[in-house]
């Protein structure tokens, strides 16, 4: 079983406009509100690839409570722990079609206390071998910042895979624990290594230096450019993005990781685990929300 963490889930309230202007009254041309959260993502693409995941993470307030109905609506299996004080928060989401700017305004989320992370961990304590856990997004200030260090430090030896989507320091100290997967950007590997990404070349070297520092398997992405996966079986493979116009960067990461499980534990094969997941992170980039089959389908047929 796929279980997903999501320490700060939000309800995306998200607003079309043609052009934004500051400190001015502007008018919307379509509003939209999605259940986000990088880990509420996973789930939600892993749903759509028919691959079953058990979504957990903190929830507070009506917020809180109308982002669980709404995950469960969607067939989602849910262990959220509900925290006595504050709201799950809104995060505001605008897209500007004249110029293609996109503005977010993420609020801090409530508190999480050390008994509600005591909560957490207990039922991470739980995963059997074979199981796999993705670990994916930033950890909220009221939160210990090494936290994911913490979990997989309990899960060691455990024979639980760990799949994390996190940048810089939150992600180089998970590291010695051999995480299963790890699946940067091509922004988030420059920050680690002090460089620039501008090829496949790049991509490569970075990701085989984080093979070298502990992780199993690295994917770094890099939008237009494609991907590239340094794989456990010592092989690196390079894959080409599909044509299309990106409408929406909201979720891709987190689809592609999706893509990548549903992929790898269908088939055990790393290839075609890779184009899942380039498949599912485009067809997210190319929607106004997060991936649907249709799209998923079509584009998976076109990646080479």
């Amino acid at each position: 079983m796929i279980y997903t963490v999501t320490f700060n889930p939000a309800v995306d309230y998200v607003l079309r406009l043609n052009s934004l202007s500051q400190g001015g009254v502007n008018r919307t041309s379509s509003e939209e509100i999605c259940w986000g959260g990088k880990g509420i993502n996973v789930s939600s693409v892993l749903k759509m690839l028919d691959t079953e995941s058990v979504a957990l993470g903190f929830t507070a307030g009506f917020t809180g409570q109308a982002l669980e109905d709404a995950v469960k609506s969607m067939g989602i299996d849910c262990d959220f722990i509900r925290l006595d004080k504050g709201f799950t928060r809104i995060c505001v989401k605008l897209f500007e079609t004249d110029s293609s700017a996109e503005t977010e305004i993420n609020p801090g989320g409530p508190i999480i206390d050390g008994k509600a992370v005591d909560m957490l961990l207990e039922k991470i304590s739980r995963l059997r071998s074979g199981d796999i856990l993705v670990l994916a997004g930033s950890v909220p200030c009221s939160v210990q910042s090494d936290i994911y260090e913490i979990i997989c430090k309990r899960l060691e030896n455990s024979g639980v895979l760990i799949a994390a989507d996190a940048s810089g320091e939150l992600l180089t100290r998970l590291l010695k624990y051999k995480p299963f997967l790890v699946k940067p950007n091509h922004h988030e590997v420059g920050e680690i290594f002090g460089c620039q990404i501008f090829s496949a070349d790049h991509a490569e070297a970075c990701a085989l230096r984080l093979r070298v520092m502990g992780a199993k398997n690295v994917i770094v992405s890099m939008a237009e450019m494609g991907a590239v996966l340094a794989a456990e079986d010592s092989n690196v493979y390079r894959i080409s993005s599909p044509k299309g116009e990106a409408v929406n960067s909201v979720g891709a990461g987190d689809s592609m990781l999706a893509g990548f499980l549903a992929g790898y534990l269908r088939t055990a094969d790393y290839q075609t685990a890779l184009k899942w997941g380039t498949a599912a992170g485009s067809a997210t980039a190319f929607s106004i929300g997060l991936a649907n089959r249709d799209t998923f389908d079509k584009l998976l047929k076109e990646i080479s």
